[in-house]
């Protein structure tokens, strides 16, 4: 295993979660309102997701999102977590950026995904098929390429305002996605949705695999997951408890619902399978008091020799959602910024 350097840099990915009986405008109020905390709190980064035609999820357009983000805030940086490239034209993608980074200079990152629609219906609509992911590749150096002027998939085509600017990259990887970030010489973001050891084993494939590029001369690691904090062991527990079942429901039943309050999920009569898959949805966390979740947090981040942890949590209950927030900032001795717009 790799003996890079762990280091405590904490950033935010938000989904815009919708919440039963809440309509998808609170939703993307609160994304706004909770990157003003994690500015105040001390996180490095405040990203946002792309879902499309997804009940659960109101960020369906991220980099309008990071646009509304980045101008109520005034230190963090702002991204996506990420922008589905299949989804897209590179041209199309580099001119957003452009228009965000000239808007907010210094501020803004790139994160980059090579998922496609959830399902066949949304795959049609966006005009992609199940394959679109396979040239990704191909598609992240047309976009890189529209930056420093270098693409020649359409020559004399320039992307403005995008064309001389530095907009960091970023793979959203699993599997295969960790090879394609160590080739193009970009910074890794990967969880542990196959389990902690197959992450770790692509965590090192990909330093071991990594060629210096314009975007970095060594690689850069970021994990992400799932981490709850609360007073007690138990109520941490009970925070991923509403995500876990939309998660399992989505497994079962084929759509991501809005998040449920955790009581109803609680109480609520399950079938084998859905049991199955919502105790699945509960494994693979970081869960615990302050101290527990900075000890197993950092052990993680040794293990993998992460550079940053990319923090995912969703709840109903908002305000112990927050909580979490505050509290896993405190534990890991992150800065409060009295900054805030």
């Amino acid at each position: 295993m790799t003996t890079a350097t762990p280091a405590t840099r904490l950033s935010v990915l938000d989904r815009s979660r919708t919440r039963q009986g809440q309509d998808a405008s609170q939703a993307l109020r609160d994304t706004v309102a909770f990157a003003q905390l994690a500015e105040r709190l001390g996180y490095h980064r405040f990203w946002v997701s792309e879902h499309h035609g997804v009940p659960g999820v109101a960020g369906s357009a991220p980099t309008v999102l990071a646009a509304a983000v980045a101008a109520r805030t005034s230190r963090i940086r702002v991204g996506t977590g990420g922008v589905m490239l299949p989804n897209h034209r590179p041209m199309v993608v580099a001119e957003q950026f452009g228009v965000l980074s000239s808007l907010f200079p210094g501020r803004i990152d790139m994160g980059l995904g090579r998922s496609v629609g959830f399902t066949d219906g949304v795959r049609r609509a966006l005009g992609r098929g199940k394959d679109a992911a396979d040239a990704f590749a191909g598609q992240l150096a047309e976009l890189l390429g529209y930056f420093d002027g270098s693409q020649g998939v359409h020559p004399d085509v320039h992307a403005r305002p995008a064309e001389g600017l530095r907009v960091p990259a970023f793979v959203l990887a699993t599997g295969a996605g960790a090879d394609i970030a160590a080739d193009a010489g970009l910074p890794l973001v990967i969880g542990a949705l196959r389990g902690e050891d197959e992450m770790l084993a692509a965590v090192d494939r990909y330093r071991t695999r990594f060629r210096p590029s314009a975007q970095g001369a060594e690689p850069y690691v970021v994990l992400s997951g799932n981490v709850a904090v609360a007073g007690t062991a138990a109520e941490a527990r009970k925070l991923l408890v509403s995500e876990a079942w939309s998660s399992a429901y989505a497994r079962t039943h084929g759509e991501f619902p809005p998040l449920t309050p955790e009581p109803e999920v609680l109480a609520r009569e399950m079938s084998p399978r859905e049991r199955a898959a919502y105790e699945q949805a509960l494994h693979g966390h970081v869960a615990g008091t302050p101290q527990e979740a900075a000890v197993a947090l950092g052990t993680l981040m040794a293990r993998a020799g992460a550079d940053e942890f990319l923090v995912t949590t969703h709840a109903y209950d908002r305000a112990a959602l927050l909580d979490s927030y505050r509290l896993l900032a405190e534990a890991m001795g992150l800065a409060p910024s009295p900054i805030a717009r």
